[in-house]
Formats: C-alpha cells, sequence, structure tokens
C-alpha cells in the first residue's frame, strides 16, 4: 500500500441557515479573509501606537484606519475578479459580460488583486496625505495573515491543488477533477500546494515581515518592506508553481504541463509569468531601499 495521507472531511461551510427561502452560508473562504483583515488591522494599528518604529514618527492616525479597510477591500475584490478575467478566461467572460459581477461562484486572481491594492493604497495616500512609502511597508506586513488563511481555507475547499506525486505527504483530494489520475488499484495522490504556499507565503514571509518592521528597523528605510514582500512572495509562488495543477485552459496535447508561454516543452506557467516582474521589481526596490 502506498503512503498518501487522507483528504479531511472539513465542510467548506462553518454554518448555514435558511432565511425567507434562501441559503446564508458562512464558508472557511470568508471567514479567512475577514479574520486575516482583522489581523492585518491589528498589526497596522500596532505599529502605529509604536512612532519610534518610523523615520518620523507615524504616519498616520489610528482613527483613519477605517477609511483605509474600505479601500483595500474594494482594491482586494474588484483587482482581484478583473485579474482573473483578464489573466485566466478572458473569453469565457466576453461571450457573458454579466458573469463578471459573479463574485459568489468564485474566481479571484492574487496577481489582480494585489494591483487592486497597490491602486487603492495610492489613492488613499493621495486623499489623505499620507508618505506612500510607509503606508506600502505597513500594508505589505499586515497582508501575510490573509495570505496564510486563505491558502488554508484553499486547502479546506479542496481546491488549487497540486500535481500527481507519490511523496508520503502526498493528499487524497476528492473530488473527479481531482482524481483524474486515478487507476483502478489506487486513488490519485497529490501535491497538498495550498500548505506549501500557506507556508512559505504566509508563515515564513510573515515572519521575516513582522521581525524587519518590529525588531530590525525595518521601518525606518522607506519601501524596504515592500520590496521583501514582492521578492519573497514572487519567489514563493514561483517555486510552488513546479508543483501546483496547471489551469485546465492552458493544458493542451503535448502541454500537459499547462505552460502558458513555452518553446519545445519549456516554459512558464501564467503564475510564473505574473510573478517575475514581483521578483524583479521587488529585488530593485530593496537594493535602492539598503543603500539609503
Amino acid at each position: 500500500m502506498f503512503a498518501a495521507i487522507p483528504f479531511p472531511d472539513i465542510s467548506p461551510e462553518i454554518f448555514s441557515f435558511t432565511l425567507f427561502g434562501a441559503t446564508i452560508a458562512l464558508r472557511w473562504y470568508a471567514m479567512a479573509y475577514i479574520v486575516g483583515i482583522a489581523l492585518g488591522w491589528q498589526l497596522i494599528k500596532l505599529a502605529l501606537k509604536r512612532p519610534a518604529l518610523w523615520r518620523n514618527g507615524a504616519p498616520m492616525q489610528v482613527s483613519q484606519l477605517e477609511d483605509l479597510l474600505t479601500y483595500i477591500v474594494v482594491g482586494v475584490i474588484g483587482g482581484g475578479r478583473l485579474g482573473y478575467v483578464l489573466f485566466y478566461k478572458p473569453a469565457d467572460f466576453l461571450s457573458a459580460p454579466l458573469d463578471i459581477i459573479k463574485i459568489w461562484e468564485g474566481g479571484l486572481s492574487f496577481h489582480g488583486g494585489f494591483l487592486g491594492v497597490v491602486v487603492a493604497v495610492y489613492l488613499f495616500s493621495r486623499r489623505h496625505n499620507v508618505p506612500l512609502p510607509d503606508l506600502a511597508d505597513i500594508i505589505a506586513v499586515a497582508a501575510t495573515p490573509a495570505i496564510l488563511l486563505v491558502r488554508i481555507a484553499n486547502f479546506i475547499n479542496a481546491e488549487l491543488w497540486g500535481r500527481q506525486t507519490d511523496l508520503p505527504w502526498g493528499v487524497i483530494f476528492p473530488g473527479q477533477a481531482a482524481q483524474a489520475c486515478a487507476t483502478a488499484l489506487e486513488p490519485c495522490v497529490r501535491h497538498p500546494s495550498q500548505l506549501y504556499e500557506a507556508g512559505l507565503e504566509g508563515l515564513l514571509l510573515g515572519t521575516i515581515l513582522i521581525l524587519l518592521a518590529f525588531r530590525f528597523g525595518g521601518l525606518m528605510k522607506p519601501w524596504l518592506l515592500s520590496g521583501v514582500f514582492f521578492t519573497g512572495y514572487g519567489i514563493a509562488r514561483f517555486l510552488v508553481e513546479f508543483v501546483r495543477q496547471p489551469d485546465a485552459q492552458f493544458v493542451t496535447v503535448g502541454n500537459e504541463l499547462g505552460l502558458a508561454f513555452h518553446i519545445g516543452g519549456y516554459g512558464l506557467t501564467m503564475g510564473q509569468t505574473l510573478t517575475l516582474p514581483m521578483i524583479l521589481v521587488g529585488l530593485a526596490v530593496v537594493i535602492r531601499a539598503a543603500r539609503k
């Protein structure tokens, strides 16, 4: 018998109830965003209450956090949805444009959400006269709890699983798509790539950023933490893409790896392609910030 871990029987819904004929449910995925944003809120508040962490004192008042949260939520949802539409399924949504607003059916892109947050943070900075480097740095720290929890929620939802593996920590994910590689004798065992991402993008990167911010004077160097976030997230995502199941729309005969751009069987997935600019920009930002 091969070594593998059965998928834990965890419902995607924390609870549900019926009201006026409609079923209302709270899902782990939504809870991950809620708790992640709340933890990020507390990290920002903690930093703002310690002016000695900053080069010129706290860049904004704690009372402004509520407005900042509104900007970020709109940026995450709007940017994430538009990114998913443009990067992954443009043809499908062009044929049915009204489906773009159906975010309750799933489909958010991290890279699109990230760009949405960038725009939101810039607009908030301009409107409230908050130094953009300081704001970007502390948001980079605050984003990691949500990333950690959302990736765990992806695992609970049995989505975004990895490629087939024979490693002992491989997981037998449920569902016809996940079990497409099963045989009559053995189920399909896959990398729990969601947990790899939770550990690298959330836990490890978050620990590094929190230590830099609160113990090693990272907030004293404008853009340093933002650069570390870009670089760290980009490298983590690039590496995990090697074991992550490719997007179905890119898998064709002769391109079983689902490479978005390739020559002779060698190339990059869409996730890796979108991540390369983050790594390059992040490294450039870190180098420039460290020299100041």
